[in-house]
């Protein structure tokens, strides 16, 4: 199996050579990495440079600021090989990360998209997960309805996919994987390698989760795609639940537009 991993990266000048250090220490190496820089204004491009002087199979694409969904999509559709990976510019591969998920495709050839359980690092400190944060795998949508299971640098999936069920939604904001998730295991198996082949570095000030309010509008707008499936119960139920807690926020801050809106959003999907 010939592997193309996707690093999108903005402004990730101190974390950059780390990310692309463990993809290059790979026990199983990857055909080609590309590096879409997404807009950077510091020192990431050279860098990045530094390594592509050195790595015939290291692309470096620089592009005006659109987002990482943008910048996933334009690695999607620049990438020469079947199986695609994602790596954020803050989070680090194990070394086995890659061979025991192509071990695990190999075996089983009718799974066409995988993860990998995660270590989660805040503030140099381990955050342990809950029970409910634990990995899926299967035909597994309603697990993933509440919140995304789902790291994204820890997935390996077939590129047919994506003609299967889209790309990334550009319009989001935040939770693009969230959506993008969704979509695909509306239809698809997931496969899990259940161990800790990622570190995911997180506490950071330019991380989307740290500087994005209001995270769950974007959830909504991705489980309104799905009212009209055998999951609608559920999906009506979800979106009551974040409904209410975008009401509560709307009134302590006195924003009555947000309330307004919200509040009859709720009232919809309670029929």
């Amino acid at each position: 199996m010939k592997i193309s991993v996707i690093i999108p990266t903005y402004n990730r000048e101190k974390l950059i050579s780390k990310t692309i250090e463990s993809v290059l220490q790979q026990t199983y190496k990857a055909d080609e990495i590309i590096i879409i820089d997404d807009g950077s204004i510091d020192n990431t491009k050279d860098i990045v440079n530094i390594y592509t002087s050195k790595h015939h199979n290291i692309k470096y694409i620089y592009q005006e600021n659109k987002g990482v969904s943008n910048a996933r999509n334009h690695g999607i559709l620049l990438v020469q090989n079947s199986w695609i990976c994602f790596l954020d510019s803050d989070d680090i591969w194990e070394k086995e990360k890659l061979e025991k998920q192509v071990n695990f495709h190999t075996k089983n050839k009718h799974i066409l998209f995988s993860h990998t359980d995660e270590l989660w690092i805040f503030n140099n400190k381990i955050i342990q997960q809950k029970k409910h944060q634990l990995k899926p795998s299967g035909f597994c949508f309603e697990q993933n309805i509440p919140n995304t299971l789902i790291g994204a640098s820890t997935v390996m999936i077939h590129k047919k996919v994506f003609k299967d069920v889209g790309y990334f939604d550009e319009t989001l904001i935040a939770c693009e994987d969230y959506d993008l998730w969704l979509r695909i295991l509306y239809k698809y198996e997931l496969g899990l390698i259940d161990e800790k082949l990622i570190r995911k570095i997180a506490g950071h000030q330019n991380q989307l989760s740290f500087t994005t309010k209001l995270m769950d509008t974007y959830r909504i707008n991705t489980l309104l795609k799905f009212k009209n499936t055998e999951y609608k119960r559920l999906i009506n139920e979800m979106i009551n639940k974040k409904c209410t807690i975008l009401i509560k926020g709307a009134i302590k801050h006195n924003n009555k537009e947000i309330e307004e809106y919200y509040t009859k959003l709720k009232m919809l999907s309670a029929n």
